[in-house]
């Protein structure tokens, strides 16, 4: 009954979404959690932990905009002013700031995704066809600011480089090739390879848009729940005064997915070996004396 209320409402709303010049914008806050208990040193005093974990907020911590139409959206993380490297977080500091999100435009209609990223100084322009999201859809309302919003779900399989859900592995390289539910990235690293999607989506706005590279569901996707990523949406403005343009970002090597994640494996391999070959040095160097 209530999915059936859902549709009728998303019905009687379209009307005031019907002007070919509507336009939106949508303000979302990201938020990832990080336990340092699974990356234990025994070596590493609380007091370090804890300036580790402040250094690492703005990683954790982002504000995106969505800027949408009926059918195409663009989604970028806000700008801010440039900030100094993150000192104290070495090799995994650099790797993650080089994952840092550029652009994201979607295009429901023309079924077209592209991603622009930059990855150790060099531009990439991801291209993707989008598939219609296997969203199961529930009957549990709550509300998001003024809007009601209904519970959806699905299961997403993960991009092999999907750091949000990294894990440090707890077991041994031939037991991580064994679990078909890892991907092992490193020796220290595993990624689940599926996760359960939580969205909760208005009909107050019917466009099947929202964060990221989620879409499909019959109204804007206010909120994301993805392992221990919560993508929140905190200010909506429709019609605002000052439009911007919704254009597919066309800088950047074209690369698909499968071929940019062979790019950053071995870019990850060889910071890994990089990183291994030095410390052997430094051993063989205690050594001698």
């Amino acid at each position: 009954m209530k999915l059936l209320v859902t549709y009728l409402l998303l019905v009687a709303t379209l009307s005031s979404f019907a002007q070919k010049s509507f336009q939106g914008k949508a303000t979302y806050q990201s938020k990832t959690t990080f336990d340092m208990k699974r990356f234990n040193n025994r070596k590493m005093s609380a007091e370090r932990k804890k300036r580790i974990l402040q250094r690492m907020k703005s990683m954790l911590e982002k504000t995106y905009t969505l800027d949408f139409n009926k059918s195409a959206s663009v989604y970028q993380e806000e700008a801010k002013l440039a900030t100094p490297g993150t000192p104290g977080m070495g090799r995994f500091g650099g790797m993650m700031s080089s994952f840092s999100g550029g652009l994201r435009y979607k295009n429901t209609k023309d079924k077209v995704f592209l991603e622009s990223k930059e990855f150790f100084g060099k531009k990439f322009l991801i291209s993707e066809v989008l598939k219609q999201p296997q969203w199961e859809l529930g009957t549990e309302t709550k509300k998001i600011g003024n809007y009601t919003c209904y519970k959806a779900t699905m299961v997403k399989k993960l991009d092999k480089f999907d750091f949000r859900s990294f894990r440090r592995s707890s077991k041994k390289k031939d037991e991580i090739k064994k679990d078909s539910t890892k991907t092992s990235v490193t020796k220290e690293i595993e990624i689940p390879k599926e996760v359960i999607i939580t969205a909760w989506y208005t009909p107050q706005i019917p466009v099947s848009n929202g964060p990221e590279e989620f879409w499909g569901l019959p109204g804007l996707i206010l909120e994301i729940n993805q392992d221990k990523t919560t993508v929140l949406c905190t200010e909506i403005v429709l019609n605002p005064a000052e439009k911007v343009a919704i254009k597919a970002p066309k800088k950047g090597e074209k690369v698909t997915r499968e071929e940019y994640n062979k790019i950053v494996k071995k870019k990850v391999t060889e910071m890994r070996d990089m990183f291994m070959n030095r410390r052997r040095g430094s051993r063989n160097g205690r050594g001698r004396h």
